[in-house]
């Protein structure tokens, strides 16, 4: 037997903004609301429980100040995916670009503080 991941739970300090975000970013609709604040993300056709993760951003007023050992790499879909037009998509949403390996854009997502590096 093997699990799959259901979900990823982000801590955040605005969930409003990171919903639009990785709504956008990923083609991913809200879910559901929970009491606390939280916002649950999924893909429309397949929702929770999915082939692919759902997305819980969830409230908080004390975000870690520091690198998390999570990160999402993300790949542009399609027949012919265009890397430089999806990078251009994402930080129009308002990622922000935080340096480049040779293989790799590092981008941060409207949550990753200013002062937090990869």
């Amino acid at each position: 037997m093997a699990c799959r991941i259901g979900e990823l739970v982000l801590d955040c300090a605005d969930p409003e903004r990171l919903a639009a975000f990785w709504g956008a970013a990923l083609g991913y609709v809200e879910l559901g609301r929970e009491p606390d604040g939280s916002i649950e993300l999924g893909p429309a056709a397949d929702g929770y429980g999915g082939p692919r993760p759902a997305l819980v951003l969830s409230p908080t007023s004390d975000p870690r100040p520091v690198r998390l050992p999570l990160h999402l790499d993300l790949s542009p879909l399609g027949p012919e995916p265009d890397p430089d037009a999806e990078t251009a998509r994402l930080l129009a949403l308002g990622a922000r670009r935080l340096g480049a390996t040779t293989e790799r854009l590092v981008l941060a997502d409207p949550n990753t503080p200013d002062y937090q590096s990869c």
